[in-house]
């Protein structure tokens, strides 16, 4: 792997490709197809149907025959809802409002408590902070993914969600820092920068775009920004320290996505 692709895991670059262009495709992505596909960004065939396999066995990518009888796959149902919601996030280009907040409230009976774990791990990752043991917080437009995921995962029996306004005592801007690891998010919003503003700044000024070029670039891009809506769930910028990266960042990738994505499309044959 080039320096760039080593700092991306074959099993999120899959993800991330039928995300991007693997969901358009007619029928199962073929893989020998996805052999070619995961190669332009470094990634070595081995590692593709190991990574393949794994993804299987979680339920995300369901084994199929295209219509010439090849070997591929598609992806499964929760998949494809998993990709949707998460477009609502990934693609976002209006900064977020103040629409009040969500609150996931859970109890896990002690026989139960390595759901516990799980159901911390999920809000977590969902974007939620922490209000107070056992009281999770989000932006109220977060409901509807984190529904759609604790049913997935059979553990919506054990949350209550509410929605709601944070009245005080502390104001909200310092109740937000305390809810979430504010310097931590905007530090990987400052990684994201490092690793693609140049990128950008290189391809604005060619006038050419290659496919293969463009496919890479993008495909790197956005696995590595993906992760970041849920990182950072949007909270309104009035709550922010002052110069957030995030708005950057933003940019940074819609721009690249802009540029990018329909000549990448051409190299996947779409």
């Amino acid at each position: 792997m080039s320096d760039q692709s080593a700092q991306h895991a074959p099993r999120s670059l899959i993800v991330t490709l039928y995300g991007a262009y693997g969901r358009f495709v007619p029928g199962p992505v073929p893989v020998a197809e996805l052999i070619r596909l995961l190669a332009a960004v470094g990634v070595d065939a081995p590692s593709v149907r190991s990574s393949v396999s794994r993804l299987k066995r979680r339920g995300l990518l369901v084994p199929a025959r295209t219509a010439q009888g090849a070997a591929g796959y598609e992806l499964s149902p929760d998949a494809r809802q998993l990709l949707d919601d998460g477009d609502r996030r990934i693609y976002a280009t209006a900064p977020p409002e103040d629409e009040g907040w969500v609150l996931a409230v859970f109890s896990v009976p002690e026989s139960e408590r390595h759901k516990r774990h799980v159901l911390r791990s999920r809000l977590s990752g969902l974007g939620f902070g922490t209000a107070a043991p056992g009281v999770w917080i989000a932006p109220a437009r977060l409901y509807e993914e984190t529904r759609h995921t604790l049913e997935r995962l059979g553990l919506d029996a054990y949350v209550d969600f509410f929605r709601g306004e944070h009245l005080g005592f502390a104001a909200t801007s310092e109740a937000v820092a305390r809810w979430w690891d504010l310097a931590g998010i905007a530090g990987q919003h400052e990684a994201f920068l490092e690793r693609h503003a140049g990128v950008l700044e290189s391809w604005e000024r060619r006038t050419d775009t290659p496919p293969e070029e463009a496919y890479r670039d993008y495909l790197l891009a956005l696995d590595s920004w993906r992760h970041l809506p849920y990182t950072d769930p949007g909270l309104p910028t009035a709550l922010l320290p002052p110069d957030w990266p995030g708005a950057r960042s933003a940019a940074v990738f819609q721009g690249l996505h802009a540029r990018l994505r329909e000549a990448g499309a051409k190299f996947v044959g779409l």
